[in-house]
């Protein structure tokens, strides 16, 4: 036999043995469903980057959509409170979970990016000014099922305006 003879069995060989490998994982991934709509919110602390670093408050709320059994997409508002302003952060979000969330595990870490929109509204004795500029954040964080559809967790994520921001979360999933 020759070289180009025993290279072609060894080829369909391995190919054999990978699909009988991978045959039954495709039932799995088919029957896996992708969860439903979830909703979290969020409260926490930002620090701006100012001659030094500014911290305030937040206080928001997202959903979530699944597209398949770990990406997801939602919108999710935060307003953040200083003194004598206040900032609001609109965002359309990508979550990804890093494992499975249908299944016996109960605690998912996540990444997440989000670009939308972010307002400051100063308060002068003059009047008030506003500013509108274009905002992303992008992070991870974990969240963990403590009932039956309820979640908690962290996240921190780095946005613009710049900010570090770091924040719990209580979630309920609406759809299972």
């Amino acid at each position: 036999m020759t070289n180009a003879g025993i290279h072609g069995q060894c080829v369909t060989v391995v190919v054999g043995a990978f699909a009988l490998l991978v045959a039954p994982m495709a039932d799995r991934a088919a029957a896996q469903d992708r969860p439903g709509l979830a909703v979290d919110f969020a409260a926490g602390w930002v620090g701006f980057a100012d001659d030094g670093i500014v911290s305030e408050g937040l206080i928001g709320g997202a959903a979530r959509r699944y597209l398949s059994p770990r990406i997801s997409v939602g919108p999710e508002v935060a307003y953040i409170g200083g003194d004598n302003h206040s900032h609001l952060m609109v965002t359309g979000n990508v979550t990804c979970d890093l494992l499975p969330t249908n299944g016996p595990r109960r605690v998912t870490p996540f990444v997440v990016v989000g670009g939308g929109l972010f307002q400051t509204r100063e308060h002068f004795v003059s009047g008030t000014f506003t500013s509108r500029e274009g905002a992303f954040t992008g992070g991870g964080g974990v969240r963990a099922l403590v009932g039956d559809r309820v979640t908690i967790g962290i996240d921190a994520r780095v946005g613009w305006e710049l900010h570090v921001r770091v924040n719990g979360l209580v979630g309920l999933e609406l759809g299972r």
